[in-house]
C-alpha cells in the first residue's frame, strides 16, 4: 500500500474532522458538541482537530460550507424565462433543501447558523455584505432576462428575506407553512412597484493609476458555476468581506465585453472564509496576484487586464468603478 504524503495525510485528516462534525453537530447541535467528542468520532486527537480549525465555530462554518458547495446545482434555465418564472425557479430549489418534518437532524444542524453569525460584529458585518451581494447578483441575473424592467436588486433582496424567514422557521419548526406559497410570494416580488434606480456613480471613486505589471493569477474555482476559472483579461476587483458591496459597481460599470471577476478577502480566512464560501466563493488566493500587500476586511483593489499584464489600478473606495 503506497504510503500518503503529507498533503495527502492532512486531506484525508481534514475529511474525517469534517464528516465527525457533522455526525455531532447534526445529532446534538452547535451549543452541545464538544470538540473531544468530534476528535474521537474521527479517530484524531483533539490538537490535530485545532490544527485545522482554530475553534468549533470555524469547524461549523466549514461543515455547511460543504454540505452547500456539495449541493446539486440547479439545471440550466428555460430559453425565454422571465423574473417571475425565474423568482420561482430560484424559491424553488431553495426551499427544496429545507429540512422535512421528520427529518429533526437536518434541521438541527443549521439550527444555529444564524445565532452564531449575530454574535459578534467580527460574523455579523461580514455575513450582511456577504447577503448584499447575493442579491446583487439575483438581481442582476433577473435583469438580464429582461432588460426594459430596470434595476430588480430590491426585488431580489424581497425574495431573499422571504426564503431566509422560511429557513430560519423550518429548521425551528420542521413542517411551519406551505413550501409552495413561499414559491408564489417569491414570484408575486417581480411585479412589486419597488422604487429601484441605480446611480449612476458612486459618491467616492478612487484616482487610476496606468501600469505594466504581471498578472499570473493562480488557478481558482467559480462557486457559482463551481467550475475552474483562470482570469487573463477584464476587470478583476480584490475586495474585503466589508466591501463587497462594491462588487455590483464593478459589474454595472464594465463593458459588456469584459470579464468581470470578483475575489474575496480577509484578515481572518480560518473562520470566515468558510462563512463566505458558504454564501459565495472562497477567491482570496487573487490578492496577491493582484498584488494587495495584505488582505484586511476593508480592502477594495481594482485592476484591468489586457494580454496577460496589468495595465490600469485603483485603490480605495470606487475603485471598483473607476478601474472600468
Amino acid at each position: 500500500m503506497a504510503r500518503l504524503t503529507r498533503a495527502e495525510a492532512q486531506g484525508r485528516n481534514r475529511a474525517r474532522v469534517l464528516a465527525a462534525a457533522r455526525a455531532e453537530f447534526a445529532e446534538r447541535g452547535f451549543r452541545e458538541a464538544k470538540i473531544d467528542v468530534i476528535a474521537e468520532r474521527a479517530e484524531l486527537t483533539r490538537g490535530a482537530v485545532y490544527s485545522n480549525w482554530p475553534g468549533k465555530r470555524a469547524l461549523y462554518f466549514a461543515v455547511l460550507a460543504e454540505d452547500a458547495e456539495n449541493a446539486p446545482l440547479p439545471r440550466d434555465p428555460e430559453y425565454g424565462m422571465t423574473p417571475r418564472a425565474a423568482l420561482g425557479a430560484f424559491a424553488r430549489t431553495w426551499v427544496a433543501r429545507l429540512p422535512l418534518v421528520n427529518d429533526r437532524e437536518a434541521a438541527r444542524l443549521g439550527l444555529d447558523l444564524m445565532p452564531e453569525v449575530l454574535a459578534s460584529e467580527q460574523t455579523s458585518r461580514p455575513f450582511a455584505q456577504l447577503t448584499r451581494l447575493t442579491a446583487s447578483l439575483l438581481g442582476l441575473a433577473l435583469e438580464h432576462l429582461d432588460p426594459t424592467a430596470g434595476r430588480l436588486v430590491r426585488v431580489a433582496e424581497a425574495a431573499l428575506t422571504m426564503l431566509h424567514g422560511a429557513s430560519q422557521l423550518a429548521a425551528a419548526a420542521p413542517g411551519f407553512g406551505e413550501p409552495f406559497n413561499v414559491v408564489t410570494a417569491c414570484e408575486s416580488f417581480a411585479e412589486l412597484p419597488l422604487r429601484d434606480v441605480w446611480p449612476e456613480q458612486p459618491p467616492i471613486v478612487s484616482p487610476v493609476r496606468a501600469v505594466d505589471e504581471s498578472w499570473n493569477p493562480p488557478p481558482a474555482m467559480d462557486l457559482l458555476s463551481r467550475q475552474p476559472i483562470r482570469t487573463g483579461k477584464g476587470v478583476v476587483a480584490i475586495l474585503g468581506l466589508h466591501r463587497l458591496s462594491a462588487a455590483e459597481e464593478m459589474i454595472r460599470a464594465a463593458s459588456p465585453t469584459d470579464e468581470v471577476t470578483i475575489a474575496f478577502v480577509t484578515a481572518e480566512p480560518a473562520e470566515l472564509s468558510a462563512l463566505g464560501r458558504l454564501v459565495i466563493a472562497d477567491s482570496g488566493a487573487f490578492a496577491a496576484a493582484a498584488g494587495v500587500a495584505s488582505a484586511v476586511d476593508g480592502t477594495e483593489v481594482a485592476v484591468r487586464v489586457r494580454n496577460g499584464r496589468i495595465v490600469r489600478r485603483s485603490e480605495g473606495f470606487g475603485a471598483c468603478h473607476a478601474v472600468c
